[in-house]
């Protein structure tokens, strides 16, 4: 079936357009023709505001609710998924933090069975538990470990995805780190107290980003550039944003995106089970963290993931850190399915590309979405 979404302005992953129209057929986009030339088919007027490339979430520990280390299952993850969907995220990574091996074994079955079921679940987000101690975070140090040989193979046949993997560069060896890349793995840096050389040996075995820039990583000294430095210095290295005005003070962030090309800087929520609907306050491991004034806190005051959503997100970074709309949209949407190696068919609306779509009113406010051309309004 075709349908004509008309009667708002475009933004097709780079530019703005006007005066055009969005022809779906399935679960494709088909054209983009100016409006004159609409073909005939179903006509929707969507009556104002912005159509975009649906956002793309590579790190979501849960949301509505639901915590995917207490729930790792397809129906946890469909959960999470459609709590998000409200906030325009049409594509994530449910997120395991450090954990048993048990835990993960589950997660990654759950991850394989929903990609059959929920075509928002794009893989899984493996943040530990091959982390640094000394940058634990909320991560539980008793799970933390060292990476085995029989790891690798676990996680590169997980068959489930995209498989983004958070660790430690100065935990793992840069020949283990190579291996990864050379299975599909997507290797992450985080959780880290690594100088800025074993940060760049990580990204020149095969690291392919920096997973919540500014956390949980040594930051730069006048003579030690540390984690945050590598981030910002390597070029090629995706970088993960939580925009939220809790984890980063705002100028930390202009001043990062400005000291790096911007397509590669990725927004991330790294939400947790009060974002987007959930209660105030949950269970993580056995340690209950409170959302206080919109900030996730354990009882010892440790930040604990976050209550935002990608919506809230792309409005940060247009309002207070006064980024070009094009840039933020793009870093929710495009350059995460670039990071993600779906950029054929994900972040861009163009012909061929998958119908995955959120329509925004004139305050970047999430109206209805599209998930591969199935459409659905916030609840």
């Amino acid at each position: 079936m075709m349908i004509v979404l008309s009667g708002a302005r475009i933004f097709d992953g780079e530019r703005f357009l006007d005066d055009h129209v969005v022809v779906v057929e399935g679960a494709r986009i088909a054209a983009i023709v100016p409006h004159a030339k609409k073909p005939d088919g179903a006509l929707r007027d969507l009556g104002g505001g912005l159509l975009a490339p649906g956002y793309v979430d590579v790190q979501v520990n849960g949301g509505g609710g639901v915590l995917f280390n207490e729930d790792p299952t397809p129906e946890g993850i469909a959960r999470i998924a459609a709590a998000h969907r409200n906030h325009g995220t049409v594509g994530l990574l449910p997120t395991l933090v450090t954990d048993a091996p048990q835990v993960m074994a589950a997660a990654i079955a759950a991850t394989r069975e929903a990609r059959r079921l929920t075509p928002a679940a794009l893989g899984i987000h493996l943040e530990g538990p091959f982390l640094d101690p000394r940058r634990k975070g909320a991560h539980e140090l008793g799970y933390i470990r060292n990476l085995e040989s029989d790891d690798i193979a676990t996680i590169a046949n997980a068959d489930c995805g995209a498989i983004m993997m958070t660790l430690a560069p100065n935990r793992v060896e840069p020949e283990s780190i190579a291996e990864l890349a050379r299975q599909g793995v997507l290797v992450s840096l985080g959780h880290s107290d690594a100088s800025y050389q074993e940060a760049r040996r990580a990204v020149e075995a095969g690291a392919r980003a920096f997973t919540h820039l500014f956390n949980a990583m040594s930051p730069p000294t006048g003579r030690e550039p540390g984690m945050v430095g590598a981030a910002l210095d390597l070029d090629d290295a995706f970088v993960g944003l939580i925009a939220d005005g809790h984890h980063v003070h705002e100028a930390n962030l202009r001043v990062a995106v400005a000291a790096k090309r911007h397509d590669r800087f990725m927004l991330i929520t790294d939400a947790m089970p009060p974002a987007a609907g959930g209660p105030d306050h949950f269970d993580l491991q056995g340690r209950r963290v409170t959302s206080i004034d919109g900030c996730l806190r354990l009882d010892d005051g440790t930040l604990a993931g976050s209550v935002l959503t990608m919506d809230e997100a792309v409005r940060y970074a247009v309002n207070i850190l006064r980024l070009p709309l094009a840039d933020a949209l793009a870093m929710a949407s495009r350059i995460p399915a670039t990071f993600l190696r779906r950029d054929a068919d994900l972040g861009r609306i163009a012909p061929g590309y998958l119908a995955s779509l959120v329509h925004l009113d004139d305050e970047l406010r999430v109206l209805e979405t599209w998930i591969e051309g199935h459409s659905s309004t916030p609840d």
